[in-house]
């Protein structure tokens, strides 16, 4: 059962009680039937009982005892309430008929406690409530895909909306301006999970997102973030170098923070340092390191933390995102003066990053002198390599990927089990592109070359770019040409 996507639709559509007494858990639909985790195939009787609830053809499926155990223990009982008990949600129908007040606000606070029990179970980043005329839809973004949870009747919008509000510390009664809150949600043993909501007026209501921070409590190593072995290679030397700046560019969740992380680690695992980090929010906690996150009420800013993080004597700095002259121009003189410097930055490509600086008025021969590895990355969903199926690129997909030669060659697309949750995909992959400024490259930046001659540089010298990797994963049967196509514009 480690091994399976549990979807939270069809877990949650029976009674905690049920699942943790019979040892049954429906984890997926697949071709029209919900596939049922059980122990033992002959109880016919818990298993009709599963059926009735679920409202659709059922697949019983042997699973492994301790494992069934396990999941249903982490699906039923992870979520703590205020009092520090265990809570399972109870699946209300929500249905049109007219009901009270009290019934009301009930059915909100248990809709949004199952709400997050969802994004809990199926390891969502974000949640988002849209309203519509009749109903509102709620998705979960899982592993860069929205998916679709439920739908629930509109008349019960307003009231969950309220619910989230005050959880978030937000204004209930204004409800014709955006807004923006936070909320912990507590977990099992003193653990919590920060959750960032941003709500909008919309045509048939207000629409909130929610994102949850941290949710994955495994943390990666360099090993695993899908680096080819080279630029690991080269990575791993840059970082133990004792100061300059190493920068993570691309867009929003494409998991800068993730690499910046799996580099400190690597750090504080082999040597002894004073490792700081000023955040906003933390979204990792690591053994051994001091992390100092942004105050919403700017008693503790970007601007001044930095400034008193220089006084602490660190020997390696990492700032959430360069945002602005200032931030940059404190990055720069951080590195300059002997620290090691790890930062993100919001560019398109690994030598945008350096146009960026630019533009943020730091001097191109500072550039040049302090920026030791420039990395471009994105995201894409990882084949499940159980059900994946191999195919052939059509010319028009190599005439996409402007590389023609490449028609004809393998590549895999995705299949769907049961597995992947019918999906064909399972986790996330990273794409990749270092620059590494050596001498040559480092006096181009100093003497502002334009992007498209460094670029030129780099391809005469036969660095791999952004879409490179790209093609040699897709080759690999790591992922798809749909999702290469959809982060990589080669054009």
């Amino acid at each position: 059962m480690e091994q399976v996507k549990v979807d939270p639709k069809w877990a949650l559509a029976i009674p905690g009680n049920l699942a943790i007494r019979k040892q049954v858990l429906p984890f997926v639909e697949h071709l029209g039937s919900v596939h049922v985790a059980c122990c033992d195939l002959k109880d016919s009787a818990s298993l009709q009982a599963v059926e009735r609830y679920v409202g659709k053809p059922i697949v019983p499926t042997l699973a492994d005892p301790d494992s069934l155990e396990r999941a249903i223990q982490r699906i039923f009982q992870e979520v703590a309430t205020g009092n520090g008990n265990t809570s399972v949600p109870v699946r209300t129908s929500l249905g049109p008929a007219v009901v009270s007040a009290e019934e009301e606000t009930e059915n909100a606070v248990s809709l949004s406690d199952e709400i997050f029990h969802a994004a809990l179970v199926r390891n969502a980043t974000d949640v988002h409530i849209e309203p519509g005329s009749s109903e509102t839809r709620i998705r979960l973004r899982v592993d860069g895909a929205l998916e679709t949870y439920r739908e629930v009747p509109q008349s019960i919008h307003a009231m969950l909306i309220s619910r989230l509000k005050v959880l978030c510390g937000m204004d209930i009664a204004e409800r014709r301006a955006p807004q923006d809150g936070r909320y912990s949600l507590p977990l099992e043993g003193d653990r919590e999970i920060d959750v960032r909501a941003a709500s909008i007026p919309t045509k048939f209501g207000e629409r909130m997102t929610m994102r949850l921070l941290a949710i994955n409590d495994r943390p990666f190593q360099i090993g695993e973030l899908g680096l080819a072995e080279n630029d690991r290679h080269h990575l791993m030397h840059e970082i133990n170098r004792p100061n300059g700046l190493i920068l993570v560019t691309g867009p929003t969740g494409c998991g800068k923070s993730t690499t910046l992380y799996a580099a400190i680690r690597e750090l504080v695992g082999n040597r002894s340092l004073n490792v700081m980090t000023i955040e906003d929010p933390v979204e990792c906690l690591i053994n051994g390191i001091s992390q100092i996150e942004v105050d919403s009420n700017d008693k503790i800013s970007f601007h001044k933390a930095l400034r008193s993080l220089l006084r602490h004597d660190p020997d390696v700095l990492m700032i959430g995102e360069i945002r602005d002259e200032i931030t940059a121009e404190t990055a720069i003189k951080a590195a300059l003066t002997g620290h090691l410097v790890f930062s993100t930055l919001h560019a398109n490509s690994a030598l945008g990053s350096i146009t960026r600086l630019m533009d943020m008025q730091v001097r191109p021969y500072l550039i040049g002198t302090v920026l030791q590895v420039a990395i471009a990355q994105r995201l894409v969903r990882k084949l499940c390599q159980r059900c994946r199926k191999e195919v052939r690129m059509s010319g028009i997909q190599a005439q996409m990927l402007g590389q023609p030669e490449l028609k004809d060659s393998i590549m895999y697309a995705p299949g769907g089990c049961t597995y992947c949750a019918g999906s064909g995909h399972v986790g996330r992959l990273g794409l990749f592109e270092f620059v590494f400024l050596d001498g040559d490259l480092s006096r181009l930046v100093a003497n502002q070359a334009s992007e498209t001659s460094m670029s030129n540089e780099l391809r005469q010298r036969g660095v791999p770019a952004l879409l490179d990797d790209a093609i040699k994963k897709l080759h690999q049967g790591l992922t798809s040409f749909e999702q290469v196509a959809t982060i990589i514009n080669p054009f």
